[in-house]
């Protein structure tokens, strides 16, 4: 049987964060998974289908990763460098969910291809307003890309 449910990637080292991003997410009812990346090299695994995720298929890429910058052995800027230049993958879409408040930060991100930039609000009762909205707006609202997005064009 196939699995129709979106699926989110979270990608955060943070297990406070981890754990409140992914309640709010799964309290909106949507017909969705979320998977939990700790670091960006369990992140690419994930989304390239190699490792402890080689059974996952390229055919059925996330509905959205919500990507931490400030991570352990691959930073988010990698994991999104990667990501945004492998023909296979490059149509995901990737909002970073992130800390950082600097400049830089959200200048390479956007150079390299991210679809969205949302700074993690310190206030508790924000943060659940803002992981709410995120997952109305990647689940309810917009539209995914099509399969064709995904094709490797050198088959």
């Amino acid at each position: 049987m196939i699995d129709d449910r979106h699926e989110i990637l979270l990608v955060e080292d943070d297990p406070r964060d981890a754990r409140l991003t992914m309640r709010e997410l799964e309290r909106q009812s949507l017909n969705m998974r979320v998977s939990l990346a700790r670091d960006g090299e369990e992140a690419l695994d994930f989304l390239l289908c190699r490792g402890a995720f080689a059974d996952r298929s390229l055919r059925r890429p996330p509905t959205v990763v919500l990507l931490d910058l400030k991570l352990p052995k691959i930073d988010g800027l990698q994991v999104l460098r990667e990501l945004k230049t492998r023909p296979e993958t490059q149509a995901i879409p990737v909002v970073v969910l992130t800390s950082s408040r600097e400049d830089r930060d959200r200048v390479d991100s956007y150079k390299l291809g991210v679809n969205s930039y949302i700074q993690k609000p310190v206030d508790f009762e924000q943060f659940r307003a803002a992981v709410k909205e995120v997952g109305l707006y990647w689940l309810a609202l917009n539209q995914p890309p099509p399969d064709r997005a995904f094709a490797n064009e050198e088959r």
